[in-house]
């Protein structure tokens, strides 16, 4: 089939659908709640005076709290449900009736899961680093390891709503067990999850060790999970290509 909708027209158009579908008030609600428990253990922390070194104890919380739940959970709930539930409810096939390549609407459920994510992570967390009173060094780094994460998570989470029903369990145990658990056993298992690549911005930008997670350069770790993303769109962009819609 010869595509005769621009792919430009065809991301703005699948942006703008799925934008309408992913914001309910439910899955805003309960993921800004994720968000300000983040901002009640930063304070704790600035308020808390048995504390030998509250940088460190920061950057620590932030890597637990907002890079292992908070960052990966709100772009599995979007990205997962941007193409996932479209397929799973039969909703999908109104996009194949306008022709267009399959491309552009695997790009334009990314963009819209990157742009209702972005601001649920990057705003919350950037208020919890100014609210931990540690320094400016720390908001800068959150937002970058924030924007990194949101971008290759939701790319992957988008293919893993095309290849898995029920993606989103399948994508908290993903992040529970296998970023949560298993990647903090070495070094080497830590650079084959994407959690350790937003350590690594962390630690570095901080000047601050956490077991071995600086050993990744920040342009390296900012540049995996690009190329990350690129492969994962990519992916979606064939299985989406190939498989039957009802």
């Amino acid at each position: 089939m010869s595509a005769s909708v621009s792919p430009l027209r065809a991301i703005g158009l699948v942006h703008g659908l799925l934008i309408r579908q992913l914001l309910t008030r439910g899955r805003i609600l309960a993921l800004l709640a994720l968000s300000v428990l983040l901002g009640v253990v930063s304070l704790s922390v600035r308020l808390s005076d048995t504390l030998e070194n509250p940088l460190r104890s920061s950057v620590e919380i932030f890597d637990v709290v907002g890079f292992t739940l908070v960052v990966p959970i709100v772009a599995l709930v979007f990205a997962g449900a941007a193409l996932g539930d479209s397929r799973e409810d039969g909703t999908l096939v109104y996009l194949w009736l306008r022709p267009m390549d399959r491309w552009p609407v695997v790009v334009g459920a990314w963009l819209a899961a990157v742009s209702v994510s972005l601001p649920l992570t990057v705003v919350p967390l950037g208020i919890s680093a100014m609210i931990a009173g540690v320094g400016e060094g720390l908001l800068m780094a959150t937002v970058l390891a924030a924007l990194v994460g949101v971008l290759v998570y939701s790319a992957v989470f988008v293919l893993l709503g095309l290849l898995l029903k029920n993606s989103i369990i399948w994508g908290i145990g993903y992040i529970l067990i296998w970023e949560g658990l298993i990647a903090q056993f070495g070094s080497a298992l830590g650079k084959a999850a994407l959690r350790g690549y937003t350590r690594s911005i962390l630690a570095n930008r901080m000047d601050i060790d956490l077991d071995g997670f600086s050993e990744v350069s920040t342009a390296s770790a900012v540049a995996i999970p690009i190329v990350v993303t690129i492969v994962a769109l990519f992916l979606a962009a064939a299985r989406l290509r190939t498989m039957e819609i009802d």
